[in-house]
């Protein structure tokens, strides 16, 4: 990582596709209507940034920190987060399409995901505790001995949980959200 230093900046209506994005550190910096779709964010730090109404579909994330950082209204599709920096890693998205996204093996602990596309995203071995999923599909989502102790899937929709190989324990879920959890006993709940 190189030693810029980037602080209190707005980048606004950026097309990053073809130059990439300068590499340094980030903070309290806002990306409003960027392209930044395909981009390499190796080795890059975002602290306390915001990116809002942005394309950052298939980008690489190898070593890239995100430190406090929201989505707002944004695309991400296929983004292997699990490749992330995991100090500190902390994420909210909000308005976001994440399909096919991968959050494996991360601690997501208290995070919320609110209106959100969550189609076929990964979440397998992830630490969910307390983490709130506010009108959220998650239609397809891997959920493999994931830690899901006091989530909330409250108005979520399309979710399948397994409760023998993921932890559960004092999650909330709607009635009508109960037939996520019973699927493979291929029991019809009226």
């Amino acid at each position: 990582m190189t030693d810029k230093y980037i602080e209190d900046q707005s980048f606004k209506a950026i097309d990053y596709t073809e130059k990439g994005i300068e590499k340094g550190e980030y903070e309290n910096c806002t990306f409003t209507d960027c392209d930044l779709s395909g981009v390499d964010l190796s080795d890059i730090s975002f602290m306390e940034c915001e990116f809002t109404n942005c394309n950052l579909s298939n980008v690489k994330t190898k070593g890239t920190a995100l430190k406090d950082v929201r989505f707002a209204n944004c695309k991400l599709l296929g983004i292997i987060f699990s490749d992330c920096e995991e100090f500190l890693f902390s994420v909210d998205f909000a308005d976001c399409q994440l399909d096919l996204a991968s959050f494996y093996k991360l601690k997501l602990k208290s995070r919320t995901f609110k209106n959100c596309s969550l189609v076929d995203v990964d979440f397998g071995e992830a630490d969910l505790t307390g983490a709130i999923f506010d009108n959220c599909d998650l239609s397809g989502a891997i959920f493999d001995r994931t830690i899901l102790e006091k989530a909330d899937f409250r108005t979520s929709i399309n979710f399948s949980i397994d409760p023998e190989i993921n932890r559960i324990k004092k999650a909330k879920f709607s009635m009508t959200g109960l037939i996520g959890l019973l699927g493979k006993y291929n029991i019809f709940v009226e």
